[in-house]
């Protein structure tokens, strides 16, 4: 465990995040604001994160006076050896859009379009 190939871009960057201060609990709105992250993308990777036993959530014991209580999150000590050694292995060679890896024995062609007129 802790590849970089094993999470999202968008894992690691959260993983990133949490690293900063691993025993520190961040609220999700923090981290949307360091990673740059949306709410639709950041939970969502919270969630996997939090079932994987990489990251624990736990809700605000006391929340301001007039605000809803809030969740917070912070790495795990798995979590803390796994963000570290994929944080640290180097990243995978990024594909060039719409390209598509050869099978084995196939040559890669390009599709014929032709335009009728």
């Amino acid at each position: 465990m802790g590849s970089r190939g094993e999470f999202s871009a968008q894992a690691l960057s959260v993983l990133a995040a949490l690293c900063e201060e691993p025993s520190r609990w961040r609220h999700g709105y923090a981290l949307a604001r360091q990673t740059g992250l949306k709410s639709g993308t950041l939970y969502p990777v919270l969630i996997r994160l939090a079932d994987r036993e990489l990251v624990e959530a736990c809700w605000q014991d006391e929340p301001t006076p007039g605000r809803p209580r809030r969740h917070r999150y912070r790495l795990t000590a798995g979590g803390l050896l796994a963000a570290t050694a994929a944080l640290a292995s180097p990243a995978r060679p990024a594909a060039r859009p719409g390209a598509r890896a050869a099978r084995a024995g196939r040559a890669m062609v390009a599709p014929v379009v032709s335009w009728a007129g």
